[in-house]
């Protein structure tokens, strides 16, 4: 494969990752980059060299290249990912490229999460008036909303008036690959959200409009969700950052320490396989030692021995 069939062969695969994939945007733009990095670094072997540069030639180089540079496991995992998706649609153009790459071996880092005490100080402590905002209605919605279903800022922003059951207390989430699931929501978290659409909210015109809106009444990025969180947080005395991820840790965190099994904590989180949500049972083990500590028969009978 050459460089010109390499780059009409990229733009192919967007097109059948977006349409028949139905990946996120977020991983579509990955892919486009890691995609465009490659080739933009094949042209550069091509002016550098005499030699006509051949497509694993290139590939090897490529990966070299990042390992010399100290770029970080996660990110050459991810390009081993893109390229990976790449040979199995071009398989179907009845194309082997014959590339057998692995992904290196990341080391699963524990996820960040607030204390029941500090998201609770921000839900139920902080005063709307006191909120440097000139939508804090919306934005307690937003962080209550976060909290009480776990669900990832991309998906927040797309939850529609539609996609909204008050008297269920549920939204229709359409996540990751355009696969969807029902998430819940409390009492508090419907009252917030009532006060949010009797005080602050213009009146919907459609049942497709955005649940949440910007100053110029479009649909809010996330960007401006980040800007949000941070807002909050400095409404707790703690240097590190938190975002609205950290939020999503920490709903999973309290529901596992809370008891909850594991596989409604996957549904509810939208993770597609259970090793993705068994990363928070290493953060909740603490609390199940204190609760084994406790309350294990055992341990009762050594305290009356005592």
């Amino acid at each position: 494969m050459n460089l010109a069939e390499f780059s009409e062969r990229c733009e192919e695969f967007i097109v059948y990752m977006d349409v028949e994939k139905g990946v996120s945007n977020n991983t579509l733009k990955s892919y486009q980059l890691d995609l465009k990095q490659f080739s933009t670094f094949w042209k550069h072997l091509q002016k550098t060299s005499k030699k006509k540069q051949l497509f694993k030639t290139v590939l090897d180089r490529f990966f070299v290249h990042f390992y010399t540079q100290n770029i970080s496991k996660s990110s050459i995992a991810r390009k081993i990912s893109c390229l990976n998706s790449f040979e199995k649609f071009l398989l179907t153009q009845g194309i082997d490229l014959k590339l057998s790459l692995q992904r290196p071996k990341i080391d699963r880092k524990l996820p960040v999460f607030l204390s029941v005490d500090e998201i609770f100080h921000l839900l139920d402590k902080v005063k709307t008036k006191d909120l440097p905002s000139q939508h804090p209605e919306r934005d307690k919605t937003i962080l209550e909303f976060l909290y009480a279903t776990g669900i990832r800022c991309s998906e927040l922003i797309n939850i529609g008036m539609e996609d909204l059951d008050f008297d269920e207390k549920t939204i229709l989430i359409k996540g990751k690959g355009s696969k969807e699931r029902i998430v819940l929501f409390g009492e508090k978290a419907k009252q917030q959200a009532m006060i949010y659409l009797k005080d602050e909210r213009i009146k919907p015109q459609s049942p497709q409009e955005k649940f949440f809106l910007n100053n110029r009444l479009e649909p809010m990025s996330s960007r401006a969700i980040q800007r949000i969180i941070e807002m909050f947080r400095k409404f707790l005395k703690i240097e590190r950052k938190i975002t609205p991820h950290k939020i999503r840790h920490t709903f999973a965190t309290h529901l596992l320490n809370q008891g909850v099994d594991l596989r409604v904590v996957q549904e509810l989180l939208g993770h597609k396989t259970l090793s993705s949500t068994e990363k928070y049972t290493h953060v909740s083990t603490p609390h199940l030692v204190r609760i084994y500590d406790t309350m294990h028969p055992i341990n009762k009978m050594i305290k009356k021995e005592e």
